[in-house]
């Protein structure tokens, strides 16, 4: 069910601190990278899966998993300097040294377990609809951003008192990144150089599909959330 001529690219680097090996350590009896893999494959939409690492070990996950690891990532892009955008740029010339180009990318992050092939489905149909650019996922703030505290010398004060005021239905929503992909065409992302370009469209996601995974505490989270919704 490829649609066009699309790119995965699944940024999974080596040498995480917070959480050792996180983007191949164990997730219910399977890499966590493997279901980064699992959803790009499921939806159907790419013509290329391929995994950006600079870690050999990472690599052969990626390769037993169903994704294709074609060339490592240098030095350059694989310290803690470089940005997401320097590692498509990479990849995206990669390929076209080989005669390879794509018309959209997606870049995916490793650590997604609740992410699905559905979701990727549905998020290119909306995008190519739309006639945006680029697709970012979002979720909404629980409460209203305008309603924020701050602690000064000890002491609770709002962030802004009048906006406190406001009724939380006649403030407009609010909506966070959610750290799970993006989706864009590849001309735009090389020229404005930026996954996020003027005409970003927002994918709206459900909270309980989203989880940021950085610390011990959030993989401590992931677990319970994903034990909820299988069932487990």
């Amino acid at each position: 069910m490829i649609m066009q001529n699309i790119i995965a690219i699944i940024t999974a680097r080596g040498g995480s601190k917070r959480i050792p090996k996180k983007n191949i350590k164990d997730f219910f009896g399977r890499p966590m990278l493997s279901y980064a893999i699992s959803a790009c494959k499921d939806s159907g939409i790419f013509s290329e899966i391929m995994v950006s690492t600079d870690s050999e070990e990472i690599a052969e996950v990626a390769n037993n998993s169903g994704a294709r690891v074609p060339f490592m990532r240098s030095p350059k892009t694989a310290d803690d300097f470089a940005s997401t955008f320097d590692v498509l740029e990479e990849v995206i010339n990669n390929y076209k040294k080989e005669g390879q180009e794509f018309d959209h990318l997606c870049c995916v992050y490793p650590c997604v377990p609740f992410l699905s092939g559905k979701t990727l489905q549905n998020a290119y149909a909306q995008l190519a609809e739309s006639g945006s650019d680029a697709l970012q996922p979002v979720c909404k703030f629980p409460v209203p951003v305008e309603w924020a505290m701050k602690i000064e010398n000890g002491i609770l004060v709002p962030n802004d008192r009048k906006a406190q005021l406001i009724r939380s239905q006649d403030l407009t929503p609010k909506y966070f990144d959610v750290g799970m992909f993006y989706m864009i065409k590849t001309a735009i992302m090389l020229k404005e150089k930026s996954l996020t370009p003027p005409k970003t469209m927002a994918y709206i996601m459900d909270e309980r599909e989203v989880q940021d995974i950085d610390t011990i505490d959030d993989w401590l989270m992931a677990e319970i959330k994903y034990k909820l919704i299988k069932g487990l």
